[in-house]
């Protein structure tokens, strides 16, 4: 029987509601949880920035706002908070450019949503998808999880979040395409490069995932769930 999870979503809102209470520390604890889990979400990150802002805390809101930009690149409050942090530091050219960015990403193609339209339906999409999978309708949760990327095909830390119910409902190889497009697009992301060597293992593949496992533990040494992995690896060819 699948165990029931508490759902990331479901403590970000918490975050929201305690963010709201202007209690930003609380904020802060809950989102750090969220991290902890090894969720990577661009609004988890948008918030503790926003957090540690209204604490008077702007070099780390900046970090957290440019990490943001990292997994989303054209999250437009994410740009606007960047370039107001940038400005209260003294680095007002800086800042500008990130106001500049801000409204460039708020230019629509023609025929198409606003940029900012397609992040929140994406998102909308992604709260969907996790609310299928506590429930255990992977199924469900998978074909969410598609139509979020279909729309925001960008957004890695979604298409990563699929590709782990992929390998939870048994379906390696998809799972495997879905996190070469991601580990292809950010190759510094550890959860996602420890996930593609799961899929190459459970595919088959047992030398391919050693191979991803060592060079990520060569980079990083001393991460547990790519030591966990290849202890795993090394008893089953023993």
């Amino acid at each position: 029987m699948r165990h029931m999870r508490v759902s990331g979503h479901h403590l970000i809102d918490q975050a929201r509601e305690r963010f709201a209470l202007q209690d930003y520390y609380g904020a802060i604890h809950l989102l750090e949880e969220v991290k902890q889990a090894g969720r990577p979400f661009a609004d988890v990150e948008h918030l503790l920035g926003l957090s540690q802002a209204l604490l008077g805390r702007p070099e780390l809101a900046l970090g957290h706002f440019e990490e943001a930009l990292r997994l989303n690149p054209r999250y437009i409050e994410a740009h606007i908070h960047r370039g107001l942090m940038l400005t209260e530091l003294g680095r007002t050219e800086e800042g500008e450019e990130a106001f500049r960015l801000a409204s460039v990403c708020n230019m629509p193609a023609e025929g198409r949503l606003p940029p900012h339209i397609v992040a929140q339906l994406a998102n909308r999409h992604a709260e969907l998808a996790e609310a299928y999978a506590e429930v255990g309708h992977l199924a469900e949760a998978i074909e969410q999880y598609r139509r979020a990327t279909e729309l925001a095909p960008t957004f890695a830390d979604l298409r990563y979040r699929m590709a782990r119910l992929m390998l939870e409902e048994g379906r390696t190889l998809a799972a495997r395409e879905e996190l070469e497009k991601v580990v292809a697009d950010r190759p510094n992301f550890v959860d996602a490069i420890a996930a593609l060597g799961l899929a190459h293992y459970l595919s088959g593949d047992a030398a391919g995932a050693g191979a991803l496992w060592k060079d990520c533990l060569s980079d990083r040494p001393s991460n547990a769930r790519i030591e966990a992995y290849l202890g795993m690896l090394e008893r089953a060819e023993s």
